[in-house]
């Protein structure tokens, strides 16, 4: 049964289960939550401008994508980290350290017309460069729980990508992990401890479990747009999802919520 964690939100996006706790980005308050075990948020950093997303390096420290390039947590703050002055969307980070971000390529709210985006590495050391191109608003991004493999939400194409991540942060081996049908515009992503993946689906107003391949295993049925999705709880069985009324690019979203649902296969990989 889906319930509700929280409410409040002017358009929730990027849920992560990091130490004990659901994280969730409000891309217009422009803010950085981290919600208790009752749904109450509290404010741990601000982002100006959108869109905005988070992670976790390996020593603790966030990272966040922005308009202006990956920032990382630094005297209470966030300070530039790398790839500054490019435009960031989703982001994670690997066990390396290795953060990867994606670009979407062109300004979706200020009504440009589609182009393809880029997925961006920034290495330890602070240098970046840009790893894999020509990727149709490239979005919810996971690496395996292994290590071995980036996969990206390509909501253009309806389909889900895979890359091999080599030792210094290239990818290669890129291949279509699971087509989606026609209509489907998968979003937020995070994978499980079968290699599954969950993907929220605005337009469809749904979360879906999809394998490799594209056997879908699983689907959750919203009453709004689904943004994006993260395992999390205790024992990483409960899917929280984050929702948000959606009117289309003039409309823009409102609404947001937090909502969960427990599945019976646990959280696997990052984010």
């Amino acid at each position: 049964m889906v319930s509700t964690f929280a409410t409040g939100l002017s358009m929730g996006e990027s849920p992560r289960w990091h130490d004990g706790a659901l994280w969730v980005c409000d891309w217009l308050a422009g803010e950085v939550l981290r919600f208790d075990g009752d749904g109450v948020g509290s404010v741990v950093h601000r982002v100006d401008g959108f869109p905005f997303s988070i992670d976790w390096l390996p020593d603790g420290r966030l990272v966040a994508s922005s308009p202006s390039g990956v920032l990382v947590e630094s005297d209470g703050g966030l300070a530039p980290y790398g790839a500054s002055g490019r435009s960031g969307n989703e982001i994670v980070a690997d066990a390396a350290g290795r953060v990867f971000v994606n670009d979407v390529g062109f300004d979706l709210m200020g009504g440009d017309d589609p182009r393809p985006g880029t997925i961006g590495v920034v290495l330890p050391d602070g240098s970046s460069r840009v790893v894999a191109a020509d990727l149709w608003f490239p979005n919810g991004m996971a690496v395996s729980a292994d290590g071995s493999t980036l996969i990206c939400a390509e909501s253009y194409e309806h389909r889900l990508t895979a890359f091999d991540i080599g030792p210094d942060g290239s990818l290669s081996g890129r291949r279509v992990w699971a087509q989606l049908d026609a209509g489907c515009a998968p979003d937020g992503i995070c994978l499980d401890e079968e290699g599954a993946a969950w993907y929220a689906d605005v337009p469809n107003r749904r979360c879906v479990r999809v394998a490799e391949g594209g056997e879908v295993r699983g689907v959750v049925e919203l009453d709004r747009g689904a943004f994006a999705c993260m395992l999390g709880g205790e024992c990483g069985r409960t899917l929280f999802v984050v929702a948000n009324r959606w009117d289309g690019v003039r409309g823009g979203a409102s609404s947001g919520v937090v909502v969960q649902f427990e599945v019976e296969v646990p959280h696997a990989g990052r984010p």
